[in-house]
């Protein structure tokens, strides 16, 4: 792929920019119970901002001062969507300018890839608010946001990290840690979303075990249920929570194995030495912080940074992954790279 003009290049990091903001920001909404704070959308209560709703917030808080409605996750809430469809926004200028500026089919490919991306995350969005924290779709609009968040930083990095030729087993090993990653940060999304991070007390024991007795699977991961039911109309036991938080170190320490494995094999080369340390950074990060939530009972900060260094370790593993190729690509790659910019500085 072509380097990218600079004009494409300021949206992107524009866009990284808000993403990286609206992503965090998602997680400090439902983990401070804001998500229902606006019940309905894209509005709040069909106006424009709580401040238009002040009256009909008040008298439901009012009336349950628990409940999931208040003035100030109404903002939380409606702040967290004013950035988000900022984010499409821009997302969508940028797919105007890579079509309108006759950029690489690839780029232009890709620009459309976000601006579905972004809708279908929209959709989620709204789904999320409808269908009141349906478990299967917060764990998707998570995995979405983080997504998006990955592809931007991929896309933004091709002007400071060329192609690295790389084994085709190396590739493989980078994708099968970006999937691995995926499917972790869904199960992260699913024990949030069923409330189940605490159902695991202790480290690195469960509740004392290495395989606690009391986990039940029968309906743990049933996609359709609703929040807290039972697919059978019941109520989720303990053990149900036990075996979703169980499933989720597992999934850990499957991740670990993957990424150890990705950093060792490139400790030899030199030209993706500092993406390495990154990766292995923000991975000793992302354990000490899941380690540090349970540990201290899920205080709002560290479980807020734990979903952004899911997000940053999804971006730096995907980034590596589209990085790699074939040797003889890259190096076709690097002299494409060259003699465009010495075209550049003899014009």
């Amino acid at each position: 792929m072509k380097p990218l003009p600079r004009s494409i290049q300021r949206l992107l990091m524009l866009a990284l920019l808000i993403a990286c903001v609206v992503v965090p920001l998602g997680a400090f909404v439902r983990l401070s119970d804001a998500g229902l704070g606006c019940p309905d959308w894209p509005g709040c209560y069909g106006q424009l901002s709580p401040a238009h709703a002040r009256d009909v917030i008040v008298d439901i808080h009012s009336a349950d001062p628990y409940g999931p409605v208040s003035m100030a996750k109404a903002w939380k809430e409606m702040i967290h969507r004013y950035l988000a469809a900022g984010l499409g926004g821009v997302i969508l200028l940028l797919c105007i300018t890579a079509w309108r500026r006759r950029l690489s089919l690839s780029s232009r490919m890709i620009s459309t890839l976000l601006l579905l991306a972004v809708v279908v995350q929209g959709l989620l969005g709204m789904w999320t608010v409808t269908l009141l924290l349906k478990p299967v779709i917060v764990s998707l609009h998570l995995i979405g946001g983080m997504l998006i968040v990955a592809m931007l930083a991929a896309l933004a990095s091709q002007r400071f990290l060329p192609p690295h030729g790389a084994a085709w087993w190396q590739r493989v090993l980078a994708w099968a840690l970006v999937v691995a990653l995926i499917a972790q940060i869904l199960l992260g999304g699913w024990v949030s979303s069923n409330y189940a991070a605490l159902a695991c007390e202790g480290f690195p024991q469960c509740n004392g075990q290495w395989q606690p007795a009391e986990m039940r699977f029968d309906h743990a991961f049933h996609l359709t249920r609703e929040l807290g039911m039972a697919p059978d109309g019941g109520l989720l036991s303990f053990g149900h929570l036990v075996a979703i938080h169980w499933i989720h170190r597992i999934g850990a320490v499957l991740v670990s194995l993957l990424l150890l494995l990705l950093v060792w094999c490139g400790r030899h080369q030199p030209d993706w030495q500092g993406q390495r340390r990154i990766l292995l950074s923000l991975w000793l990060l992302q354990i000490a912080l899941g380690v540090a939530n349970v540990v201290l009972g899920l205080p709002l900060a560290l479980a807020v940074a734990h979903n952004a260094g899911a997000m940053l370790l999804l971006a730096s593993a995907l980034t590596l992954a589209l990085r790699f190729t074939s040797p003889l690509s890259a190096a076709v790659a690097v002299r494409a790279r060259r003699f465009a910019r010495l075209s550049g500085e003899q014009a």
